[in-house]
């Protein structure tokens, strides 16, 4: 299969662009495109055998649900039984934006996008070329992240190109992703409100407006025997070709035990890469050493992650020593992430 990428300029779309796109989307191929959060591979969201090849393409198991892309709360209504007065009020407040809302769906959705479950995961973008493309379809669009499934999600057109040609149909490359993590999503289906994954919307933003939303506790457990109602939920994700170790803890106690492993490592004739933060990345003589942002200003390291985790594939580390960072507003979503990439593989110093 031969992919089309296209450059598109993100804040002002080229129309011309975008209707080839939606083109391609109608006639039930895979367009990727650049979100907020990260590239998408995108399919008609109501036509199963275009969702199907999503599935091939990524490597992704089909019992892991998929997200609907909407460009307008109307295009909501026909895809679910009801919208909660809880949803009326998050989709004002954060829409477009990194935000993904579960409602109970209505049957025109396919079983497949639901990996056959009674609900339907939803949000809206909050990118020019993202929302553009979906008007311009006239359809809801299937999009999970556009790489190869488990591997760190895609934050450049770049990475889709690595993963993903030769595979599916078209790239609009826009650039660099702003967010860096996928979005949160939150299942308002049952009696509290819960997230199912963390993301740019955090807990304690989102109990501004319902008090009483929890997060799920699969996001901090290591518990994978789960029904996957949300993408992340199930599976390693994100992981980089090494082995990962996350370190967590007091930052001081983190440094020095990423120093003795990588010490250690290294007299085992491994390669090792470190990854630090702008305030620790002088204290390592040893490894690879990348930052991946600032713990002032934690944004930074969720926009860098999956790019820095691509960088350690690139330079063909054996082990990857990360620090972690501390829980609460966006630094659950990392370490959620880290989590994930790691295999569960934490250690507290």
């Amino acid at each position: 299969m031969e992919t089309k990428i296209l450059r598109i300029n993100p804040l002002n779309p080229e129309l011309d662009l975008i209707a080839e796109g939606a083109r391609y989307i109608r006639k039930g191929k895979l367009v990727a495109f650049p979100t907020e959060t990260v590239y998408g591979l995108g399919a008609n969201g109501l036509d199963e055998e275009a969702v199907k090849n999503i599935f091939i393409a990524k490597g992704r198991p089909q019992d892991n649900p998929l997200i609907l892309h909407v460009s307008k709360i109307d295009e909501v209504r026909p895809l679910v039984k009801s919208i909660p007065e809880e949803a009326k009020i998050l989709m004002e407040e954060f829409w477009p934006g990194p935000l993904t809302i579960i409602f109970e769906r209505s049957s025109i959705v396919p079983d497949i996008i639901t990996a056959g479950l009674n609900t339907v995961a939803i949000r809206m973008p909050n990118h020019p070329v993202a929302l553009e493309l979906i008007e311009a379809s006239g359809v809801p669009i299937a999009a999970p992240s556009a790489n190869t499934s488990g591997k760190p999600s895609p934050t450049l057109a770049e990475h889709v190109i690595e993963d993903l040609y030769g595979k599916i149909d078209m790239i609009l490359d826009g650039g660099p992703t702003g967010v860096g993590l996928e979005s949160t999503v939150l299942d308002l289906t049952t009696d509290v409100p819960t997230i199912l994954r963390p993301g740019g919307i955090t807990l304690e933003t989102i109990r501004h407006f319902i008090p009483n939303a929890e997060l799920d506790l699969s996001i901090i457990s290591s518990n994978e025997k789960i029904v996957p109602k949300s993408p992340g939920q199930k599976y390693r994700h994100y992981a980089p070709k090494a082995k990962m170790i996350v370190f967590t803890g007091d930052v001081e106690n983190i440094v020095e035990a990423i120093k003795d492993r990588a010490k250690k490592y290294e007299m085992e004739g491994k390669k090792v890469g470190i990854m630090a933060t702008e305030e620790t990345k002088d204290k390592y003589s040893q490894g690879s050493v990348i930052s991946v942002g600032s713990r002032k200003m934690k944004g930074t390291i969720a926009r860098n992650l999956f790019n820095t985790l691509r960088k350690f594939d690139e330079i063909g580390v054996d082990i990857i020593l990360s620090e972690g960072v501390e829980m609460g507003q966006i630094g659950t979503a990392i370490m959620n992430r880290l989590k994930k990439a790691s295999g569960g593989n934490i250690i507290k110093v």
